[in-house]
């Protein structure tokens, strides 16, 4: 973080979500050795919507730049982000993930470098913009009441991140894939079950995903058609589990209606 080069005010915001180990005493000397301008939020409660919304109370400029614990941003992600941004009517971008280690499997990652216009109500696939590599118009999380707190790494659907770009495509707004923000995601998975491991709970997530959207009025249609295109074309194993997460979810949200 300490090689981001900007030419303006800005503040890096670290969610302490729950940790265990020694990570709330490496903030603290962080903080009072190299980085003046980070700003430490704690949240108990596990969960990346969780954490998400606990950042984004704590910042105060106008745009949102996330990324994780596990990736490197590049030198120039935050004035790459101010140049997307000029265009008003973006409510939220991405851009590409790279492996920061050639020896870790092939997945986590978005590699295309071209750019990709969203148009408000279009079908979002999991994955296009990953959460590793995001950014909002903060004035767009605020009228979107925030990231789900029910969904993310933490939960059983990790999804919160599409989920907030499907919900505000349907408000209205514009997004893009801009190749030009980048970061390298060092995830460290090396063998094939721990691959598989990962792809398994993306799977789950993105039944979640496509669920809560069929339950969204103004997607309903939209998803439908194309998750049903998807399930077709996907392994069986896949679409199964996708199935699955979006039974999960459902039911999940049901018993806590009813509750």
């Amino acid at each position: 973080m300490r090689r981001l080069k900007w030419d303006r005010d800005w503040e890096l915001v670290v969610v302490n979500n729950g940790s265990t180990d020694g990570t709330a005493g490496l903030l603290r000397d962080l903080r009072g050795e190299f980085l003046p301008q980070l700003i430490v939020v704690d949240e108990p409660q596990p969960g990346l919507g969780r954490a998400r919304n606990a950042g984004v109370r704590a910042c105060r400029g106008e745009l949102v730049v996330f990324t994780d614990d596990d990736c490197y941003p590049s030198d120039d992600l935050l004035p790459m982000a101010a140049e997307v941004f000029k265009d008003p009517t973006l409510g939220f971008a991405g851009g590409r993930v790279l492996l920061y280690d050639p020896t870790d499997r092939r997945i986590g990652i978005q590699e295309r470098t071209e750019r990709r216009e969203v148009r408000p109500g279009e079908f979002i696939p999991a994955g296009r913009i990953n959460g590793a590599n995001m950014a909002f118009r903060r004035s767009s999380l605020q009228a979107a009441g925030g990231f789900d707190a029910d969904l993310g790494a933490g939960t059983p659907f990790p999804c919160e991140d599409v989920d907030m770009l499907a919900r505000l495509s349907a408000a209205g707004w514009n997004g893009a894939y801009d190749p030009r923000l980048v970061v390298h995601h060092h995830h460290r998975r090396k063998t094939q079950a721990e691959a598989q491991a990962l792809l398994r709970s993306y799977d789950i997530g993105r039944g979640a995903y496509y669920a809560k959207c069929l339950l969204n009025p103004t997607l309903r249609q939209v998803y439908a058609r194309s998750w049903w295109r998807s399930l077709r074309r996907a392994r069986c194993t896949r679409s199964l589990r996708e199935i699955m997460g979006a039974v999960r979810y459902v039911a999940r949200m049901w018993s806590r209606r009813r509750a």
